[in-house]
């Protein structure tokens, strides 16, 4: 195990085990070096790389700090992963999605406020008046958004909106036949709408309807 690896797994195994908890300071570098047995080189490359995954904060002038360990702030470095990924692995994550999605909206039927209804007739508005596909996009990511927002778990929104970027949604489309993939998602966008106005949550639950060509396909690995 690299000497990093080894310190990172050390600063864990105290915040798992208690001895530091969220908000906690942590001792200054050359004790807390001294306590792990570790060289003051391998235990800042361990802070950074803790910085990095949200476990840890650094504040300017004031030493480095466990975060609040909430999850969704954790989930936030994955967005990047989700970001850059391609082919096989960009297919997991939207297939992960694709389980996750419809039954969190088919629990949002239940609880979405008539107001919420009006926003979403809104959002799917607005959403056939855009030029591009990057607003086409916003508007796509705004509409599940709210949707899921609704049963309110914020580590549940975060998860699926880390499982499919707006950077991943835009590169799908554009690599699709754009016109059908955007015709067969404002339908279906309709079709999951109709749904939630009549509190059908176990028409939601059922998964994807079958969609047809190639361009629809491509873009609702992404849209589901």
């Amino acid at each position: 195990m690299a000497l990093t690896d080894e310190a990172i797994d050390k600063i864990k195994a105290m915040i798992v085990a208690g001895e530091l908890a969220p908000g906690s300071r942590l001792p200054k570098e050359e004790i807390l070096a001294g306590q792990l047995g570790l060289s003051r080189n391998s235990l800042r490359e361990a802070v950074r790389a803790l910085t990095a995954m949200r476990i840890l904060i650094t504040r300017q002038g004031d030493g480095t700090y466990v975060s609040s360990l909430e999850p969704h702030l954790l989930l936030e470095s994955l967005s990047f992963a989700a970001d850059v990924s391609h082919g096989h692995t960009a297919l997991q994550l939207l297939q992960v999605r694709r389980l996750l999605e419809p039954q969190a909206t088919g629990l949002a039927a239940a609880l979405l406020k008539p107001e919420d209804l009006r926003e979403l007739r809104n959002i799917l508005k607005r959403s056939r008046t855009v030029a591009t596909v990057e607003e086409f996009v916003a508007h796509d990511i705004a509409f599940h958004l709210r949707i899921v927002e609704a049963v309110g778990n914020p580590v549940l929104s975060m998860l699926l909106q880390v499982l499919s970027t707006r950077t991943q949604r835009v590169r799908i489309v554009r690599g699709s036949q754009t016109r059908d993939a955007l015709n067969n998602a404002h339908e279906d966008h309709e079709q999951i709408l109709s749904a939630l106005q009549s509190r059908d949550a176990a028409r939601r639950r059922c998964g994807d309807r079958p969609h047809h060509g190639r361009g629809a396909v491509a873009f609702h690995e992404s849209d589901r």
